[in-house]
């Protein structure tokens, strides 16, 4: 027969165990929601990282590798685009190479917040330089959008998509040039710095060659590979206005999305001097 000393022992380990087998479930479930979590955050740097990867500046429009802190909507600092509308170009294939590759080349940019002087490689880029001076006189980025905006690692104003939705282009492609030019430093463009957008994929090594219209200038040294054209230099006065836009911010609040400044080429000339 169990004594009643017994009996209250034998209630208390039971309780223990229970207490025991709860607090192992509980230890359970946080293991399994950290690791929910920890895979989740996995997943989210992993795409990141690709996405870094694969090109912060191709032409499908999509986020990459940035962030900043919450959106906040500023007052749109530029003023309404002149009337027009984009044409709609599109051209087989690249242009016969006419420039003088000796020769200086400077391309303005007169858009809705001011005009964007550039100062044009054509010796180092003359594929580059000579597309530009092809579409230009053609008519093909009047009126249209600077569609990008990133700041967060990345600090570049996105131009040159009809479109303006990351996905346009000329119908043609341009080779890769001047990656190797001495002021890529560290994987760094540069701010003052104009280059190419491209499909090229680091990851995959695949997509080299396929610069067509896109172009990103760079208002803040930025960390890049060295994978995008540099052809060419901002001027001091189109800095003040890259800056007025970036100061503005984007839609997203996320550090990559439209500028919350209306960018809009009005007119695009390239001169030769």
């Amino acid at each position: 027969m169990v004594s009643n000393d017994q009996r209250r022992r034998q209630l208390a380990r039971e309780k223990f165990l229970r207490q025991q087998q709860r607090r192992e479930a509980a230890r359970r479930r946080a293991r399994m929601r950290n690791a929910v979590i920890a895979s989740a955050l996995a997943v989210v740097v992993t795409g990141g990282a690709v996405s870094y990867a694969a090109g912060a500046f191709d032409d499908d429009g999509k986020p990459k590798d940035v962030a900043s802190p919450g959106p906040t909507k500023k007052p749109d600092p530029c003023e309404k685009p002149a009337g027009g509308k984009v044409k709609p170009l599109s051209f087989k294939k690249e242009p016969a190479l006419t420039i003088d590759k000796s020769a200086d080349y400077a391309m303005k940019l007169s858009t809705t917040c001011g005009d964007i002087g550039l100062d044009l490689s054509a010796a180092k880029a003359p594929h580059t330089v000579n597309s530009f001076n092809f579409l230009v006189n053609k008519g093909y980025l009047e009126h249209t959008k600077c569609h990008r905006l990133t700041a967060g690692g990345i600090f570049v104003l996105q131009c040159g998509d009809p479109k303006g939705t990351g996905k346009g282009g000329p119908g043609y492609s341009i080779p890769d040039e001047n990656l190797k030019d001495k002021r890529l430093k560290g994987n760094v463009y540069p701010a003052g710095t104009v280059a190419m957008a491209n499909q090229y994929s680091a990851q995959e090594k695949k997509g080299r060659d396929t610069g067509g219209s896109q172009f990103f200038l760079v208002y803040q040294d930025s960390q890049l590979p060295p994978d995008y054209t540099p052809f060419g230099t901002i001027s001091d006065s189109g800095m003040k206005v890259l800056k007025k836009i970036a100061d503005a911010g984007e839609s997203t609040g996320q550090g990559d999305g439209a500028p919350n400044a209306t960018v809009v080429i009005n007119k695009a000339t390239v001169s030769k001097s």
